[in-house]
C-alpha cells in the first residue's frame, strides 16, 4: 500500500521525476566511474605483472625493468643460479634492443629477446609462435602495429640489421628471419612495433658484447604468497649483488604513488557525485510535501498514524534514488569504456593496461551508499510532513 501511494505521487509530476531520476542516474554513473577509477588502476597493474605468474622481476642494480638501456653482464650464471634455487619454480630471461629494418617501410624496431618455453612477454593471437632454429632463418611474433606500419604478413622473410653505420648506411650484421605470428604483447606500448625472437638469436644478431647479457629476467616463486615472495626476494638481494629484485607487491606501491593524483580527483569527484544525489533528491522530496500539506493532514485526520506518513515520504526517496542508480549503472558502465579507451592512447602506456576496471563489490557498495545517501535525504522532509499540525494544515487549506 504503502509502495503504491509513493509512486503514484511520484506520477503526479512525471517531468520533473523524470528530470530528477536523469540527475541521480548522472551522479550515480559519477560515482561508479570514480570508484573504478581509483580500484582499477591497481587491480589492472597487479593483473598485468600476474599475467604469466611471475611475481619478481630482476634488473640492473638500481634500475627498473627496462627504465633505462643499461644490460645485466654475467646473464647466463645469474639465470643458472635462479633456477637453481628450489623456492623459485621458473626463470624467463628477456634482452631488449632496437633493430633496424633496411627492407621495410618503417626504419626500426624495438625487440625482445625471449627463451620460448618461458616467455612472459605476449600471448599469441594468430599464426604460430618462436621457434629456436639452428639454420640461417629464424621465426618471429611481432605485435599488429608492427605489421601495420611496416605493411608486412604472416609468412613475410625480414631482414634485421645491427651496427648500422649511418654514413656508409651498412649494417654490422643482418640476419633474415620469417615472420610466423602475431602477439598480444602486454609491456609494450601500443604505438610501439615491436617484435620477438629467440634470445640466441637478437645476441648473435647485436654482435659479441651481447651473448651474455640480459635487460631483466622475470622470475616465478613456487609459493604464491607475500611471505615466500618476498623471502625470494631477499635471497636474490645477498646473493646477486649486482641485480635488483622488485616484487610485484612493490612494483604497486611505486605505481600507486606516481599515480596518486588520479586517486584523489576519483575521490573528490564521488563525494561530489554522493552530494549531488542528496541534494536532488532533498529538493524533489521537499517539494512534494510543501504541495501536500493537506493531503497529509487530511491522512492524519483520518488515522494515519505518524510513523505511516514517515514511511510513504521516505519510500518517495528511495524510489527516486533507486530508479537513478539502476539508469545511472548502465550510464556508468558505458561511460567507463568510453573513457577508458581515451586514456589508454596516452602514449607509453602499456597496451594491457585499463584505467577502468568492473568490480562488482566495490561498485555495488558505492551504490548502496548512493541510496543510503537518497533514503537519508528523504528523511528530513518525511519528518516535517510527519509532524504537520493537522487542524492549522486543514484550517489553511480550506481558506486557501
Amino acid at each position: 500500500m504503502r509502495v503504491t501511494m509513493a509512486f503514484a505521487t511520484l506520477r503526479r509530476h512525471p517531468a520533473r521525476t523524470v528530470l530528477a531520476i536523469i540527475g541521480i542516474a548522472v551522479a550515480s554513473a559519477l560515482l561508479l566511474d570514480m570508484v573504478m577509477l581509483a580500484t582499477g588502476m591497481s587491480d589492472s597493474f597487479r593483473s598485468l605483472l600476474l599475467a604469466r605468474g611471475y611475481q619478481l622481476r630482476v634488473a640492473p642494480k638500481g634500475t627498473l625493468p627496462f627504465d633505462s638501456e643499461a644490460t645485466i653482464d654475467g646473464a647466463n650464471a645469474i639465470v643458472a643460479a635462479l633456477r637453481a634455487s628450489p623456492d623459485i619454480r621458473a626463470v624467463s630471461p628477456i634482452l631488449g634492443a632496437t633493430l633496424a629494418l633496411p627492407t621495410s617501410r618503417i626504419p626500426s624496431t624495438f625487440a625482445l629477446g625471449i627463451e620460448p618455453a618461458v616467455q612472459g612477454d605476449y600471448t599469441l593471437e594468430s599464426g604460430h609462435d618462436v621457434v629456436i632454429a639452428n639454420d640461417a632463418i629464424a621465426h618471429i611474433v611481432a605485435s599488429q602495429t608492427f605489421l601495420t606500419r611496416s605493411g608486412h604478413v604472416i609468412g613475410d622473410t625480414i631482414t634485421l640489421a645491427a651496427g648500422i653505420d649511418a654514413q656508409l648506411r651498412t649494417a654490422a650484421r643482418t640476419r633474415r628471419v620469417v615472420l610466423s605470428g602475431v602477439g598480444r604483447f602486454f609491456y609494450i606500448p601500443n604505438e610501439t612495433p615491436v617484435i620477438a625472437l629467440a634470445l640466441p638469436v637478437l645476441r648473435t644478431i647485436l654482435g659479441a658484447g651481447f651473448t651474455d647479457r640480459m635487460s631483466m629476467a622475470m622470475a616465478e616463486v613456487r609459493q604464491n604468497d607475500s611471505a615466500h615472495v618476498e623471502l625470494a626476494r631477499a635471497w636474490i638481494a645477498t646473493t646477486q649483488p649486482r641485480i635488483t629484485a622488485i616484487s610485484t607487491d612493490s612494483a604497486i606501491r611505486q605505481v600507486e604513488e606516481r599515480l596518486s593524483y588520479f586517486r584523489q580527483l576519483a575521490f573528490v569527484l564521488g563525494a561530489i557525485s554522493l552530494a549531488i544525489g542528496f541534494l536532488l533528491v532533498a529538493t524533489l522530496i521537499t517539494l512534494s510535501v510543501n504541495e501536500r500539506r493537506g493531503e497529509i493532514a487530511v491522512m492524519r485526520a483520518i488515522g494515519t498514524q505518524k510513523r505511516g506518513v514517515l514511511q510513504q515520504v521516505m519510500l518517495e526517496g528511495l524510489m527516486l534514488s533507486g530508479a537513478g542508480i539502476v539508469v545511472g549503472l548502465g550510464l556508468g558502465v558505458v561511460t567507463a569504456q568510453w573513457l577508458n579507451t581515451i586514456l589508454r592512447d596516452f602514449p607509453g602506456l602499456p597496451a594491457s593496461f585499463d584505467f577502468f576496471v568492473w568490480s562488482a563489490r566495490a561498485a555495488w557498495r558505492s551504490l548502496a551508499l548512493l541510496l543510503m545517501a537518497g533514503g537519508v535525504a528523504g528523511l528530513l522532509p518525511a519528518w516535517r510532513a510527519a509532524s504537520i499540525p493537522v487542524a492549522r494544515a486543514l484550517r489553511d487549506e480550506a481558506i486557501g
